[in-house]
């Protein structure tokens, strides 16, 4: 398990990282990290690497995980209530009863991803890739899901009131 001042010091480096366009510091790689409970909110983590770690239980609410790296991550009962998650990639990550409502999930690569129980009221899925994804008992009222692609998509028990699905293959 990372400690505070550990996250802290990465989340500094990625910092000058993304403000010198890669030419100082260094992009954050969280890969297989141990982040159950941390408190990340509010965070820049835009390209940020978390692929194969466990943020289960972590509060990344509000927080830019915009183009993140997020494969096969351990996300279940993560706080992210208005984050950006647009163009991350979360294939095969367990999103299982997180907490996603009001978040950007626009372009988002969600194949594979497991999503049972989730909140996701009035998040943007627009363009998102959900092909394969359970959404099984995920509160998806309000979501807007057009363009998104949704083949083989498991939805038994979805609260689907208000979704937006114009334009789904």
């Amino acid at each position: 398990k990372m400690n505070d001042n550990d996250i802290e010091n990465i989340l500094k480096s990625h910092r000058e990282w993304l403000k010198s366009d890669g030419k100082s510091g260094v992009q954050a790689d969280f890969s297989h990290a141990a982040l159950s409970g941390a408190n990340l909110s509010g965070a820049d983590l835009r390209r940020a690497n978390f692929s194969f770690a466990n943020l289960s239980g972590a509060d990344l609410r509000g927080s830019d995980l915009s183009g993140a790296d997020l494969r096969c991550a351990e996300l279940s009962r993560v706080i992210l209530r208005g984050a950006d998650l647009s163009f991350a990639n979360l294939s095969g990550a367990d999103l299982s009863y997180a907490a996603l409502s009001g978040a950007d999930l626009g372009g988002a690569e969600l194949s594979g991803a497991i999503l049972r129980c989730a909140d996701l009221s009035f998040a943007n899925l627009s363009g998102a890739d959900l092909s394969g994804a359970d959404l099984s008992f995920a509160n998806l009222s309000g979501a807007d899901l057009s363009d998104a692609d949704l083949r083989e998509t498991e939805l038994r028990g979805a609260d689907l009131s208000g979704v937006e699905l114009y334009n789904s293959p």
